[in-house]
């Protein structure tokens, strides 16, 4: 599922045989949430997992997936989020920082951004003189392999949250 019908994931999916829908957040954040929690009661959905989704969840989504949301976070949470910390702005962030280290963060959704408890983390260095192309990469790569083993974590019973 995807708020914008132009998102990569929606093709990638279609082209393995996965049902996609795409609910738009705009024009009207409220009537979004309520399709998106019915679509995902309906589907029978245990797990939300959320990447690269910018929204905040609305309420109704929240409370029926209380403590079943996942989303990932290209920084080590707490530090660099926030409302407006997503993607090269995290990155910018950190080197503008001065921080020797950054990396990815699996954490829970509640309702503010990026303040859900953390699942997950993994730190990678900052190489010298790397610029925010070269880390967005680093960390790009981290996210995909962190939320994989995770994920993988989960459904063998390794982790419980």
């Amino acid at each position: 599922m995807s708020n914008k019908a132009e998102a990569a994931a929606l093709p990638w999916a279609q082209g393995r045989g996965i049902p996609t829908r795409v609910i738009p957040t705009l024009p009207d954040a409220g009537e979004a949430d309520i399709a998106l929690c019915e679509v995902l009661m309906a589907a029978g959905v245990n797990l939300v997992i959320l990447s690269g989704y910018l929204r905040k969840l609305g309420p109704r989504t929240l409370e029926a997936f209380a403590g079943r949301i996942l989303n990932t976070h290209p920084a080590l949470l707490p530090k660099f989020g926030g409302k407006g910390m997503f993607g090269r702005r995290a990155h910018e962030a950190v080197l503008a920082a001065g921080e020797l280290e950054t990396g990815a963060t699996i954490h829970l959704v509640d309702g503010e951004y990026d303040t859900g408890s953390i699942i997950a983390q993994r730190a990678i260095p900052i190489p010298t003189g790397a610029d925010v192309a070269a880390v967005e990469e680093l960390v790009m790569a981290a996210e995909a392999s962190l939320f994989v083993e995770t994920l993988t974590r989960i459904q063998t019973g390794q982790l419980n949250f």
